[in-house]
C-alpha cells in the first residue's frame, strides 16, 4: 500500500508516483495504463511534455473510481502573463478529460520575465474556481518563495525540485520544513548522469536490504519524507520501482547517502532555475 502525505492545504497526495517527463506521446498511453495495472494512484505529467491526452486516455481506459488517482499537470513558462494561466490550465483538463486536476504546479519561475508572482496569483484563482484542488509550483529557489509568500500568503503545498543522493538542494528542503511545503523529487535517480548505482553507500545499503541500487534510492527519498516519482518505460522497471515498502534504510545508511551530496552543487545534472525563461 502506497502510503500518502498531508499537504498544508488538507489534501493528501500518494508519496509515491511515476513521473512521464520524456515518455513519447505515442507511448503514453500504455506505460500509464501498464502503471496504473501495477498499482500506481499518482501520475505526474505536464503541458510541455506533449503527453497530456496519453494520460487522460489511460485513465479514462482504466476505470479506476476518480477519487483513487492523483493526476499532476504544470503551467509552462510562457503561460504566465495576463489570464494564460486560466486558458493554460482549461486546456490541460481538456487534454487529460478532466474536469480538475489534483495538483496544478508553476513549472519554472522565469525570473528574468519576473512574472512568477502573478503567476501564483492565477494559480491562487485557479485553485479557488475548482479546476486544481492543490496548487504548488517546481524548480523555484527560496528567493522565490519567499516572494510568493510575502506577495499572497499562500505558501506552495509543494516544491517539485531536482534532488538526488549528489544534489539535495537542503537551502529549499529546509525552507520547507519551516513553512509546511512538501519537497517532491524530480530526476530522483540523477537521471543516469553519474555512476550513482555503483557509489559506496548505495551499493552497502542495497546489499543490506537485498535491494536494487534504484529501489535503495528511492526509498532514501521517501526514508526523507520525499514524495518521488521515477520514470520508466518498462513494465519490469515499473514493478522493481514499485517494490520498496517492505524495508526502510537505516539512520547510518541514510547519513552516509546523505553524505554523497559535496554541497557546491555541482552535483546538479539539469538546467538551473535560473536558465529557463
Amino acid at each position: 500500500m502506497i502510503p500518502r502525505v498531508t499537504l498544508n492545504d488538507g489534501h493528501s497526495i500518494p508519496a509515491f508516483g511515476y513521473g512521464v517527463f520524456k515518455v513519447p506521446a505515442d507511448d503514453t498511453e500504455r506505460a500509464v495504463s501498464e502503471a496504473l495495472e501495477l498499482g500506481y494512484r499518482h501520475i505526474d505529467t505536464a503541458a510541455i511534455y506533449g503527453n497530456e491526452s496519453g494520460v487522460g486516455a489511460a485513465v479514462k481506459a482504466s476505470g479506476i473510481p476518480r477519487d483513487e488517482l492523483f493526476i499532476t499537470t504544470k503551467l509552462w513558462n510562457d503561460r504566465h502573463d495576463g489570464e494564460e494561466p486560466h486558458a493554460a490550465i482549461a486546456e490541460s483538463l481538456e487534454k487529460l478529460g478532466l474536469d480538475r486536476v489534483d495538483l496544478y504546479l508553476v513549472h519554472w519561475p522565469t525570473p528574468a520575465r519576473d512574472n512568477y508572482v502573478h503567476a501564483w496569483e492565477k494559480m491562487i484563482e485557479i485553485r479557488e474556481a475548482g479546476l486544481a484542488t492543490s496548487i504548488g509550483v517546481s524548480n523555484h529557489l527560496v528567493e522565490y518563495l519567499d516572494r510568493l509568500v510575502e506577495a499572497t500568503g499562500v505558501v506552495p503545498a509543494v516544491n517539485q525540485i531536482e534532488l538526488h543522493p549528489a544534489y539535495q538542494q537542503r537551502d529549499i528542503t529546509h525552507w520547507a520544513g519551516e513553512h509546511g511545503m512538501k519537497i517532491e523529487s524530480w530526476g530522483p535517480l540523477g537521471q543516469g548522469k553519474y555512476d550513482l548505482f555503483g557509489a559506496a553507500p548505495v551499493v552497502a545499503a542495497a546489499e543490506a536490504h537485498g535491494k536494487t541500487p534504484a529501489q535503495t534510492v528511492i526509498r532514501w527519498h521517501l526514508d526523507k519524507g520525499y514524495i518521488v516519482f521515477p520514470k520508466s518505460v518498462r513494465r519490469e522497471r515499473l514493478q522493481e520501482n514499485l517494490d520498496v515498502f517492505d524495508f526502510s534504510l537505516t539512520a547510518d545508511q541514510i547519513a552516509a547517502i546523505d553524505a554523497m551530496d559535496p554541497g557546491d552543487g555541482s552535483g546538479r545534472v539539469s538546467a538551473h532555475p535560473t536558465e529557463l525563461n
